[in-house]
């Protein structure tokens, strides 16, 4: 049997993505990762094999998230862009501004309703497993899912069925209904 521990470079792109939807900001989502592997690296005992280690990962890095948002009790903002301007590689899809558009409106979106989209949208988790990360009822993560859906639609002004004109596979994933990215 493998050590877990081999595994979880392979997941750093989904945590670190799922943690830059959190903190809305690169430096802080890289320490939230982190962190995240640092706690997942020292608790490893604690992971049942044959689980989902993808799941069990993004718990904990909810988990680290919230826990140190009660601590400090307030959040740096991006409403004005300067963070992301300076991003040192803008993303390479033909979507440039209706990713922007999308990222307005995302950040628009309460905190349960992003959590949802992203994580049974953005990083391919079934309902029930976005349900056991948050440990919520599987229907509330449905119904903050179903409700970020259409608030992000009428944010971005689409009619009924309409699509975003982008191909970034994260970002259509988000907006999909009931069809999660594959891994």
């Amino acid at each position: 049997m493998t050590d877990p521990r081999d595994e979880l470079v392979d997941h750093l792109p989904a945590l670190r993505a799922f943690a830059l939807s959190l903190t809305r900001e690169g430096s802080s989502a890289d320490d939230l990762v982190q962190d995240t592997i640092v706690k997942a690296w020292t608790n490893m005992d604690k992971f049942q094999a044959g689980t989902n280690l993808r799941a069990w990962l993004f718990t904990i890095l909810r988990n680290t998230f919230y826990s140190a948002r009660r601590k400090t009790k307030r959040e740096v903002s991006d409403s004005d862009g300067l963070h992301a301007a300076r991003q040192a590689t803008r993303p390479e899809h033909d979507g440039r501004l209706a990713l922007h558009d999308f990222r307005v409106a995302f950040e628009q979106l309460p905190d349960e309703q992003r959590e949802a989209l992203i994580l049974v949208g953005a990083s391919g988790f079934s309902y029930e497993e976005a349900a056991g990360m948050t440990g919520v009822a599987v229907g509330t993560v449905k119904s903050r899912a179903n409700r970020g859906r259409r608030k992000l639609a009428e944010l971005l002004h689409l009619a009924d069925g309409e699509e975003l004109e982008m191909t970034d596979q994260a970002t259509l994933a988000v907006m999909a209904a009931n069809h999660p990215v594959s891994r």
